[in-house]
């Protein structure tokens, strides 16, 4: 049976991405951060699933098939992980596609790499 080992990013600088989304999740590497590579790994033997961080000059994707999605518990989180997302170094994203009541927020890492921030206490 197959699971979910590592979702991989690809990133401009391997460092400055692992230092965001080591803050960010509170995960940490799992061995030397490489110029070319490094794993992340949730902290103190918690669970979840591994971030692999990994070289490329492929050009950021504007809509992106594929992305992270981070809960939160509910809007008053959402509100206070974004803007502590956005102090570690992520940005806003304007996107024309918000539905009327989105129940959640693009932001994108400092590499340019879209996330969401999901607000779960909607149900």
């Amino acid at each position: 049976m197959l699971s979910i080992g590592s979702v991989v990013l690809g990133v401009s600088d391997v460092r400055r991405a692992a230092a965001f989304w080591t803050r960010a999740l509170g995960y940490v590497p799992r061995g030397e951060i490489e110029d070319d590579w490094v794993v992340l790994v949730p902290a103190d033997g918690r669970t979840g699933t591994r971030l692999s961080l990994g070289r490329s000059e492929t050009p950021v994707q504007g809509r992106p098939r594929v992305h992270l999605d981070l809960y939160a518990g509910d809007a008053a989180d959402q509100a206070a992980e974004v803007e502590r997302l956005v102090s570690l170094g992520a940005r806003r994203v304007r996107w024309a596609l918000y539905p009327p009541d989105a129940d959640f927020i693009v932001l994108a890492d400092p590499d340019g790499n879209r996330f969401c921030v999901i607000d779960t206490g909607r149900g």
